[in-house]
């Protein structure tokens, strides 16, 4: 029987307009402690991004997702965030915020691969939703 690992993920989510609550689902962020995992993977739609939000630079939001990838893996181009413990990183990276990035709630799951989870996620979640 293969082990299993408990894990927590936020979805992030793009809003533009933080008064509307209108948001598109960008990324997912997975935290797996047992199998000393944090990453982050995400996807920009857009044409999505662009008919909620026409005035919003997609490059812009590109460039702020990918934040969350150097710090979530701890990357250099991260920032002081990113050294940080891997813990301290998922909570600050899943702490409420009001801003045109924000995440979901936490969830928790188990699994196997955190990263095989993580693009499940992904797919799952963003990219096909």
């Amino acid at each position: 029987m293969p082990s299993l690992s408990s894990f927590e993920y936020a979805t992030i989510r793009i809003v533009p307009r933080v008064d509307r609550e209108e948001f598109i689902n960008a990324g997912i962020v997975l935290f797996c402690l047992e199998q000393h995992f944090l990453d982050a993977a995400v996807h920009l739609d857009e044409p999505r991004l662009l008919a909620l939000s026409p005035l919003t630079s997609p490059s812009s939001v590109r460039c702020h997702l990918q934040s969350f990838v150097s710090i979530s893996r701890g990357l250099q181009d991260g920032g002081p965030i990113a050294r940080l413990s891997a813990r301290e990183r998922f909570r600050w990276l899943t702490a409420p915020r009001s801003t045109m990035l924000q995440t979901s709630p936490v969830h928790s799951g188990l699994c196997e691969s955190p990263q095989a989870t993580l693009e499940h996620l992904l797919q799952s979640l963003v990219i096909s939703s």
